[in-house]
């Protein structure tokens, strides 16, 4: 199950680099269950010698048997100071290298999932996986140790010894229908608490907006729905699961008494000693911890199975798109964009279902590609090109595409057929540190991180000097804000920028984009959501930028970009018109009616 397919990763990858201290810790553990089978036989004995009254033998006994308890309890202390030392450095590794992988998955792959399928992935898998994995070393242990006890209780007498088989192997095809079971509901249950998660997030993030316009108690019943959803499922889970346990345990609880009854038989018709029947008897819950631990050890794989499918299925699984990017290397960026004959659709695709998948036989399990149950073509051969340094915008309805623009320019989003050029050269051939340096991109709604004001910009520039901080704050007209703080530049704004206005943010957020000094700036709806005085602050940070980069700029609002060089007007995926905006205002209806309805 730990192994990988070819060119696949898995936890066998994490667990090579820590071969020593796994070793060390099995070995450590096995040596205190070698100590525990010494124990119940030392024991065993010792009540034989009692019952023969050799109580000076019994007695060296009992202490050859304190000290074997001795030593176990020093192996236990002792792997237990090497789990918490390997098992938190697999952990972070695998936590760590799972948030990387995050960073590589393209944007579409963000919007066609929903958040808690990443957050546990990332987060929770990793510390199940790990602790699910030592849980085992602990369970083989005490099968072991049950197994040797079992098999020298099977040899004190024959009939006793078929009994005991005959329950294991009821026991055991019991417990692989139950792992069949729960495996199929686990995924079903893990799926629910994903909505959950993603759920909670958002309701995290939005609290300001939900109170606003009241959305609580709608939030509420969508939360119960979920909870509800979570709550059936897991109820589910558990009460099959306790129903195969339950039916498990009261057969091993039956049959352990009849064997008791069949040992009377036996010590009465002269068959067992009554010292044997006594090592029977002390020793009859080996028989259930066996059946307990084989079937603990079950859920323990399918946790293990479950876990490292999601986790790696963000390396593996051709479901979780990574960006692409070639080689190239621009050494001065002019910041010259074409769209050339670009054509991309939105696709939704059809609700994966794991339980068709789950009830086939393993060898026929085939991972199938998610179907395409909807497309949405918003352009076909798109085509349009923007000078070096110029500033342009895209206007248009709702829908029109704007947006998507963007999200190709800046490879956010790859194109169906076409190209998109940046100085004559595809972005799918251009390195990620090119692409990226030579693009800066301010959103409607900027992450501001919970930092200070310096610390969130020096992200964009680690090596950035106080002279260019304060030039990037100074042309994003945010230096007259900043001057009014106590701590001024070192003021911190809290977790999502929670102490900054709207307008604050974004002034942030495109000195921050000044800071990395690239050719291409792109504004996605900067002003769409602020004030009057605010759009004006964000008007003249762009016009200070103006010649210095090529700045690209999608706005709802047509009063922001009357100064733009040109304005690319959209509708319904295509170009329509171009020019300046006294251009477009006197010869292109629909935009003149547009900007007319916005300033009645």
């Amino acid at each position: 199950m730990l192994k990988n397919n070819k060119n696949k990763i898995g936890i066998s990858n994490y667990l090579n680099h820590y071969k020593f201290g796994i070793f060390l810790y099995i070995a450590v553990y096995v040596l205190a269950a070698v100590m525990s089978i010494f124990i119940t036989l030392l024991f065993a004995r010792a009540i034989e010698l009692v019952t023969l009254a050799e109580y000076v033998s019994a007695v060296t006994t009992f202490l050859v048997l304190l000290g074997c308890s001795v030593v176990r309890r020093i192996c236990w202390y002792t792997s237990g100071i090497i789990y918490q030392k390997y098992a938190t450095s697999i952990m972070a590794e695998l936590n760590l290298d799972l948030a990387k992988q995050a960073f590589k998955l393209n944007s579409q792959t963000y919007s066609n999932h929903e958040t808690g399928t990443f957050v546990q992935r990332i987060v929770s898998d990793p510390e199940r996986l790990v602790n699910n994995m030592a849980d085992i070393v602990d369970m083989i242990t005490e099968i072991l140790s049950s197994l040797v006890i079992i098999v020298y209780i099977s040899t004190l007498n024959i009939y006793i010894g078929l009994v005991i088989f005959a329950l294991l192997a009821t026991c055991m095809i019991l417990e692989m229908n139950r792992v069949k079971v729960f495996r199929k509901n686990r995924r079903k249950t893990r799926k629910a608490s994903d909505k959950i998660n993603s759920l909670t997030t958002e309701i995290v993030r939005s609290e300001k907006d939900i109170k606003a316009i009241g959305l609580e108690d709608k939030l509420s019943e969508v939360s119960k729905k979920y909870y509800d959803d979570y709550k059936r499922v897991n109820y589910k889970t558990d009460m099959t699961d306790m129903t195969f346990w339950s039916s498990r345990n009261f057969i091993i609880e039956t049959v352990s008494i009849l064997m008791l009854v069949l040992g009377v038989v036996l010590v009465d018709k002269a068959l067992l000693t009554f010292a044997s029947f006594m090592i029977i008897y002390s020793n009859n819950g080996d028989l259930y911890g066996l059946i307990w631990q084989l079937g603990n050890i079950s859920n323990k794989f399918s946790e293990i199975k479950i876990c490292s499918d999601r986790m790696f299925a963000l390396f593996n699984d051709p479901e979780f798109v990574c960006e692409r990017f070639g080689g190239i290397e621009l050494e001065n960026v002019k910041g010259e964009i074409e769209f050339e004959n670009v054509c991309y659709s939105y696709n939704d695709y059809e609700k994966q279902d794991d339980e068709e998948e789950d009830s086939k036989p393993k060898k026929h399990k085939v991972k199938k590609q998610r179907k395409i149950v909807a497309t949405n073509k918003i352009f076909e051969d798109l085509n349009f090109k923007i000078k070096p340094n110029t500033t342009v915008a895209f206007v248009g309805k709702s829908g029109s595409g704007k947006s998507t623009i963007l999200n190709l320019m800046s490879k956010m989003y790859e194109v169906d057929g076409g190209q998109v050029l940046i100085d004559g050269v595809n972005i799918n051939d251009l390195s990620k540190n090119c692409l990226r340096n030579s693009i800066s991109l301010v959103n409607q709604f900027p992450y501001i991180f919970d930092m200070t004001i310096k610390e969130n910009l020096l992200l964009a520039k680690k090596d950035a000097t106080d002279e260019e901080i304060n030039k990037a704050i100074k042309d994003a007209s945010f230096d007259d804000f900043i001057a009014t703080l106590p701590k001024g530049i070192n003021t911190k704004v809290g977790e999502s920028g929670v102490k900054l206005s709207g307008g604050q943010k974004q002034r942030l957020a495109i000195a921050r984009a000044l800071l990395r000094n690239s050719s291409i700036i792109i504004f996605d709806e900067s002003t769409s959501s602020l004030d009057n005085f605010a759009q004006e602050n964000i008007k003249r940070s762009i016009d200070n930028l103006k010649g210095k980069s090529t700045i690209v700029i999608v706005a709802h609002r047509l009063s922001t970009i009357k100064n733009v060089d040109k304005i690319f007007f959209l509708d319904e995926g295509k170009i329509i018109d171009n020019g300046t905006f006294e251009q477009l205002f006197e010869t292109n209806e629909k935009f003149k009616n547009m900007f007319l309805a916005e300033n009645i």
